[in-house]
């Protein structure tokens, strides 16, 4: 089942709260015994996190399961860059498996019960105290507080979901939404890539921030734009090409960049920044044409686990 993405956190005694973990979706189907676990695009991670794939073995039930695969970092802070860190590089970390939904059970389709009910049922089998595997709580009716708690933790947002819908598949619904945290800043446009596909004028944005006199890159977004920005901004980037990259690195990019002179300034919103200074998430929210490049040195991006602090 899919969230559709909202702006604000809201109180409605209909709907209940969890929070939105930063990790990989995992839907897990269990056969006595026998594990296989799923990303959303199909993708397998049965071997990829095998200490939660022993953990689902020796809960030896027959069951269908949605959650959120999590790493936590040493202060037991959820952390993206940990998971990335473990699946691409095997880096050590604790793993977490947050069961959020049950979608059968020993023979039985529980989609068309109600949420609470699909929860109620997950609780009452769970296994108790177990290192890896945990239940996903939730709060009734107190939206605008539970966010604001999530907020102030560092957490990346949280989930809004109606208390009585029954589990669609395969489907962008409304009945579940998800809340972010999102963060703000102005940032350096230094460069663009080519666009791939039916994408016209340019596929992303490179973007930089001074740290005293000197550039750092701090990530890419390609997301926030629509036909008239993209070509406004095209038309703002075209007499700053230059051949000179900007940063003393060359960051990775997945299409060909074309550089330009740092002078464009943008306003972006995003989730957290790594402990690198690379933004997760960012969007373009649009041309700053009254602030400066070289005026945005100054300002700092706190990361992921400075904010949890």
């Amino acid at each position: 089942m899919l969230a559709t993405l909202t702006d604000e956190a809201f109180d409605d005694a209909d709907w209940i709260y969890e929070i939105k973990w930063d990790g990989y979706r995992a839907v897990s189907y269990l056969n006595k015994g026998i594990v296989e676990i799923q990303s959303r695009n199909n993708l397998s991670f049965t071997n990829k996190f095998k200490e939660v794939t022993d953990a689902l073995k020796a809960w030896n039930i027959n069951a269908v399961l949605d959650g959120e695969i999590v790493a936590l970092n040493n202060e037991g802070i959820v952390s993206f860059q940990q998971l990335q860190n473990f699946a691409t590089r095997g880096e050590a970390t604790r793993l977490e498996y947050y069961v959020f939904d049950i979608l059968w059970l020993d023979g039985k389709d529980l989609t068309d019960l109600t949420l609470l009910e699909r929860k109620a049922i997950l609780q009452s089998i769970l296994p108790e105290d177990d290192v890896v595997i945990k239940y996903s709580d939730h709060i009734e009716e107190k939206g605008k507080e539970f966010f604001k708690l999530a907020t102030n933790r560092g957490l990346e947002g949280i989930m809004a979901k109606k208390s009585d819908s029954t589990y669609t598949k395969n489907f962008r619904t409304k009945l579940w939404l998800k809340i972010k945290n999102s963060k703000s800043l102005e940032a350096v446009i230094c460069g663009f890539t080519q666009g791939r596909k039916s994408r016209k004028h340019f596929g992303a944005l490179v973007l930089g921030k001074y740290e005293g006199d000197k550039l750092i890159y701090i990530g890419h977004t390609g997301t926030g734009f629509n036909e008239k920005n993209l070509s406004e901004v095209e038309k703002q980037l075209a007499p700053l090409v230059t051949g000179k990259m900007p940063f003393n690195k060359k960051p990775v990019t997945n299409m060909p960049v074309t550089w330009v002179k740092p002078k464009l300034v943008c306003g972006i919103k995003f989730s957290e920044a790594t402990d690198e200074g690379i933004l997760r998430h960012p969007v373009f929210m649009g041309l700053r044409k009254d602030k400066k490049a070289k005026n945005e040195k100054n300002i700092e991006i706190a990361s992921a686990a400075e904010r949890a602090k």
